[in-house]
């Protein structure tokens, strides 16, 4: 199993609020994690960061994931602790007062993957089915669209497509949607923030995540689309790519 983590500030941002990363634990398992944080002086890095931190250091001592139900377990309960820590500490510092971040993160093994996600930060799969995207966002400009009140081509640039419904740490609980998934012999997930999604097409992303560029290459190649696309926000992304004849890296 291969993965690369790649993050970007973006054209016209003065800081990044992203975060994330891929985390290896004793048993060999792996965790990605894509976190867009939002709100306040400073408070979305806060945020994003906490996430981040608080996922990797409980990953960091977790037991082996043997099936699909203790992985679906292990983040429903994580991502609970996580939201709870972020909401404690927004309402303690001043500062940080109504921060939040989105995440979406995959728990990969070496028989399948569970993913994770709150918010609009997105996971993609590309597997013999073809390019697809796996997660729903909790954003109104999708609530509009599944209901039919919109279509397609109106929330691409509808004027609220960045009011986010559903985040980490702005209430005491949190709704998540869980899904898990055959992770198979050339399949490639990508998770990824808004400030790729928004800036780069599903087409464009299928045809650079099918190439035969290295991983590196590859994300590389993403960030410097949606920056050449306007790169308003900031960009952070993470492309796993299942292959047993390769060593993990």
């Amino acid at each position: 199993m291969k993965a690369v983590f790649m993050t970007d500030v973006g054209k016209l941002r003065q800081r990044n609020e992203d975060n994330g990363g891929i985390f290896t634990n004793a048993s060999g398992d792996r965790l990605a994690i894509v976190a867009d944080g939002m709100g306040g002086h400073r408070a979305g890095d806060v945020a994003s960061e906490m996430a981040k931190e608080k996922l990797k250091s409980m990953w960091l001592l977790a037991p082996k994931i043997e099936t699909a139900d203790q992985a679906e377990k292990w983040l429903h309960d994580h991502i609970n602790e996580t939201n709870k820590a972020i909401y404690a500490h927004s309402k303690e510092v001043t500062e940080c007062e109504g921060m939040g971040t989105t995440v979406v993160a995959a728990i990969c093994t070496s028989r399948f993957a569970t993913i994770v996600n709150v918010g609009d930060s997105r996971c993609y799969i590309r597997n013999e089915a073809g390019f697809q995207q796996l997660t729903d966002d909790h954003s109104l400009v999708n609530e509009l669209l599944r209901s039919g009140q919109i279509t397609k081509e109106d929330a691409e640039n509808h004027p609220m497509k960045n009011l986010v419904l559903r985040v980490l740490g702005t209430e005491e609980d949190v709704n998540q949607d869980i899904k898990t998934i055959i992770f198979e012999e050339d399949d490639r997930l990508l998770l990824c923030s808004d400030g790729l999604s928004n800036k780069v097409s599903e087409q464009e992303m299928e045809s650079i995540i099918n190439g035969n560029d290295s991983l590196e290459e590859k994300a590389t190649e993403l960030i410097k689309r949606a920056n050449e696309n306007g790169g308003e926000d900031n960009i952070t992304l993470v492309i796993i790519e299942y292959a047993d004849d390769c060593e993990r890296g």
